[in-house]
């Protein structure tokens, strides 16, 4: 197998910008899936995306090919436009939906240290069964790729979409039946021969992974995985969300891309990493919307390594149960005098079981290692954090 041609399809932006690289569905072209998301990184990116073989703008259907020779092609076109800009070598950012998050993830193994960072929408380390994407290539070599219309509204687009965004869905609709049928089918065969699951781990990269919540194709679960297993990444669930993301909400994916805090109301439904899912669980969806909405260019990596070392890392190591981590917390907040953490994981204690009388007993026992004076100040804070409790 040898590196298929990919033909690019310019979105906006300056060479004067960040590169971003969009990569395309199968069976739409990019412009139909990216142009409105497009729309909204010009000022911050130079946008570029690219067609599959057979797809879009891209007539060229020749040998069959790997998600790594697709990942091949990207890398070359990449490089040429790199080369254009001055910048031999560089660097650039890279979202890519379904089996352009596949060649993402590609990217990511075998450009160690180029992405700067990659939003992977609605794809997975491995997509559907060998045996499902065999049949599919031989039902379109047979039949055409007309014949994907009807499921293809059923799995793209999560229910009403159509009816309300009749344009979009259409267009898209139209650059499946344009495409290719034997493009098509080697897209199925590659992505049939896709497994990387063994190899998330070497991801060093920050990745975000963005799933549908109603998307059949790439259930949240696969999108989960890729958000665990690679060192640096985290989970967005979009709700009410299929297949198509970047077309059915354009703006929430710009907003990712841009590394744009979410508004203080929506962050709770966005982010489903592990250290994120026990920070909410322990304390609390307010405190941690407060926290994360408040984060400022200064302090958002910080939030980011508390969510990812504390609560991901540690917090969620079976050796304790929360309930003992959270005595720990209470102790170590004491010694330290840090009343306004001690005043959260009180909140967080009593979350995790602990009641009023072991509260007390555990401050109690404060005062023997750690000073009357840091206990006293500790039940203080203790007795108010109560209070409020109560008035709630």
């Amino acid at each position: 197998m040898t590196a298929p041609d990919i033909s690019a399809v310019r979105l906006g932006g300056s060479p004067s910008l960040p590169l971003l690289v969009l990569g395309p569905s199968l069976g739409t072209s990019a412009r139909a899936l990216w142009s409105r998301c497009a729309a909204q990184l010009g000022d911050r990116f130079e946008v570029l995306a690219w067609d599959l073989p057979g797809h879009g703008s891209n007539t060229e259907v020749s040998e069959p090919f790997s998600i790594a020779d697709l990942a091949a092609g990207v890398r070359t076109l990449v490089d040429d436009v790199l080369t254009d800009r001055g910048e031999p070598g560089g660097s650039f950012s890279y979202a890519g939906d379904s089996v352009g998050g596949a060649v993402g993830l590609q990217l990511l193994l075998d450009l160690p240290g180029r992405v700067e960072r990659a939003v992977l929408v609605c794809t997975g380390a491995v997509i559907g069964t060998p045996e499902s994407w065999h049949e599919r290539a031989s039902l379109v070599r047979a039949s055409g790729t007309a014949t994907m219309v009807e499921r293809a509204t059923r799995t793209w687009f999560a229910p009403g979409f159509p009816h309300l965004e009749p344009s979009v869905a259409t267009e898209l609709l139209q650059s499946l039946r344009d495409a290719d049928d034997e493009g098509y089918a080697q897209v199925c065969e590659a992505l049939a021969g896709f497994d990387v699951r063994h190899r998330v781990a070497d991801i060093r990269t920050p990745v975000v992974a963005v799933a549908g919540s109603v998307d059949p194709a790439t259930p949240v679960a696969g999108l989960q995985e890729i958000a665990s297993g690679v060192r640096r990444g985290r989970l967005v669930v979009l709700d009410d969300v299929a297949h198509l993301a970047p077309a059915e909400v354009p703006d929430r994916i710009a907003r990712i891309i841009r590394d744009d805090p979410e508004p203080a109301s929506s962050v709770a439904t966005q982010t489903r990493s592990p250290g994120m899912t026990v920070r909410r669980e322990v304390l609390g969806d307010e405190y941690v919307d407060s926290a994360i909405a408040g984060a400022t260019d200064l302090t958002r990596d910080f939030q980011d390594f508390v969510t990812e070392h504390a609560w991901g890392a540690v917090w969620t190591r079976p050796g304790l149960d929360r309930r003992s981590r959270s005595i720990v917390a209470l102790t170590a907040s004491v010694a330290g005098g840090h009343e306004r953490e001690l005043a959260v994981h009180v909140r967080g204690a009593l979350t995790n079981g602990l009641t009023r009388d072991e509260l007390s007993e555990v401050l109690l026992q404060t005062a023997v290692y750690c000073g009357v004076p840091a206990a006293q100040s500790a039940f203080r804070v203790a007795q108010q954090v109560l209070d409020d409790i109560d008035q709630e």
